[in-house]
């Protein structure tokens, strides 16, 4: 049996607000549980919410740059559930009139195919508090500081078939936001959060298979397994003869494991109403308008800028200008240094390893722009090598300086001088003899490949800091004399 799997994303988005989306309390990460829920939060009686401006303004401007139609009257419904987080008994959200309405995002996947994703819509809502299990032993723990924190919520529609697929549209809308400036992207602080509906079907039926939600992926990484896990999961259930149990789902990124977490509901199932607090707001063509104008440079823009401005290729460039903060590093970064192409295969090549392995993002890099660019500029003035340059690299990562104090501190400056290497070059060769006479006798086109055992032997000589080009010059031409 061939089976096609079928993706749909709803994705939280925590919008870059400094205050709530109902009231005037801050919204700023790290502050002590229950230090940010005012009594307007928790709906204590005698309040009354008030819509944020700048709430509207950001799920204008996602609207507007994801090529939608801009809802011009805005309505918010209360959506009623239990939980211990949900300190009013309900959530204010929108059903029926959502700020944006349909729209797409274009992504391209590792193969270069692309492909566009089309959205349903993306509503205004005020995210729950957090729960916390770790520290209470058996019991848990509220923190209400979440709680009223605006977000909008993008429903696609139905487009993906592969988990590759899913990835490519979730960066590609963390792409989008973080260059809007309406989300700053911390996934790991919650501020991007993805529910993954997953089914599947046998190949050419029109009819889609029962789905399963699985709720608050925060990483890429995490979606892209628990997509395969899950896909795989459905159809061993469907191929032994069982049936898919339309449910939601919780996925552990730590142990790689899911599990059922409740049957799924349907919206009749919350008893949605018109939230009796809040009049509807409008927004008039002038208002979206001044928006329009002002919208930021969008990925793909700036993809295009960095192959044409940078020489880049169509490849770099997407990597490049992919992600805000990447993309202000590596311009920052050229302009000190003046060799994007350089910047680009350092961005790309230690500092993403780095930042992958400490799972980081690279605004939390370790080693700034400047500093990057002044590690560059030693390697193009051939102060040090590309090898010793990656050995400074890991000391500025630590802490230990800049690149010009790690390079003095350590004695790792290049080895330029040509006398000193023909001493080098001249003891290798004395002390290789058979290999040096295998060398001279070996046909033209074999001689480069050979060459390398006597780079090897003259870099440990000079302790990686004989300078590569000046090395093979000399080489060849005593191994040829």
């Amino acid at each position: 049996m061939e089976w096609e799997t079928v993706i749909g994303l709803e994705i939280h988005v925590q919008l870059a607000t400094k205050t709530k989306i109902f009231s005037g309390s801050s919204i700023a990460f790290g502050a002590e549980p229950n230090t940010q829920a005012s009594a307007l939060d928790l709906a204590m009686p005698g309040t009354l919410p008030v819509a944020n401006e700048q709430a509207f303004r950001f799920a204008t401007m996602f609207g507007l740059a994801v090529d939608a139609e801009i809802g011009k009257r805005s309505v918010f419904e209360r959506k009623n559930y239990f939980y211990p987080d949900l300190p009013k008994g309900y959530q204010t959200t929108q059903l029926e009139e959502p700020i944006v309405n349909g729209g797409h995002v274009d992504i391209q996947l590792e193969n270069g195919t692309e492909k566009r994703i089309r959205l349903h819509h993306a509503h205004l809502e005020e995210d729950a508090g957090k729960s916390l299990h770790e520290d209470y032993h058996g019991m848990s723990g509220i923190d209400l500081n979440r709680a009223g924190t605006p977000l909008i919520e993008v429903v696609t529609e139905p487009d993906m078939r592969s988990a590759e697929e899913a990835v490519a549209f979730a960066r590609k809308l963390h792409s989008l936001v973080t260059s809007l400036g309406i989300c700053d992207g911390e996934m790991s602080q919650g501020s991007m959060r993805f529910d993954v509906n997953i089914s599947v079907r046998l190949k050419g039926e029109e009819k889609f298979g029962t789905r399963t939600e699985t709720k608050n992926l925060n990483s890429f990484r995490f979606m892209e397994r628990c997509i395969l896990q899950e896909v795989e999961r459905q159809i061993e259930v469907l191929e032994d003869g069982g049936k898919i149990t339309q449910e939601t789902r919780l996925y552990d990124g730590d142990t790689h494991t899911a599990r059922a977490m409740r049957s799924k509901e349907e919206a009749n199932d919350y008893r949605y109403f018109p939230c009796p607090d809040l009049l509807p707001v409008i927004l008039d063509d002038d208002y979206i308008e001044e928006i329009r104008k002002q919208l930021p440079e969008l990925p793909d823009a700036r993809k295009q800028r960095f192959e044409e401005n940078y020489g880049l290729s169509s490849y770099d460039a997407n990597i490049l200008s992919a992600d805000a903060a990447t993309a202000e590093y590596f311009e920052q970064t050229a302009k000190i240094c003046d060799d994007a192409k350089l910047v680009a295969n350092w961005i790309m090549g230690e500092v993403s390893a780095r930042l992958n392995s400490e799972e980081k993002s690279i605004s939390q890099s370790t080693v700034n722009a400047e500093q990057l660019a002044g590690l560059i500029v030693r390697i193009k003035d051939q102060t040090i090598s590309n090898k010793i340059a990656k050995t400074v690299f890991e000391a500025m990562w630590n802490g230990e300086g800049s690149a010009d104090e790690i390079i003095e501190a350590k004695g790792l400056k290049q080895v330029s001088d040509t006398g000193a290497i023909e001493k080098i070059v001249d003891e290798v060769i004395a002390n290789n003899p058979s290999q040096v006479e295998n060398y001279r006798n070996a046909a033209e086109d074999k001689q480069p490949r050979m060459l390398g055992f006597f780079v090897g032997q003259a870099m440990k000589l000079s302790k990686g800091q004989a300078n590569p080009q000046e090395l093979n010059r000399i080489l060849k031409e005593k191994l040829s004399s």
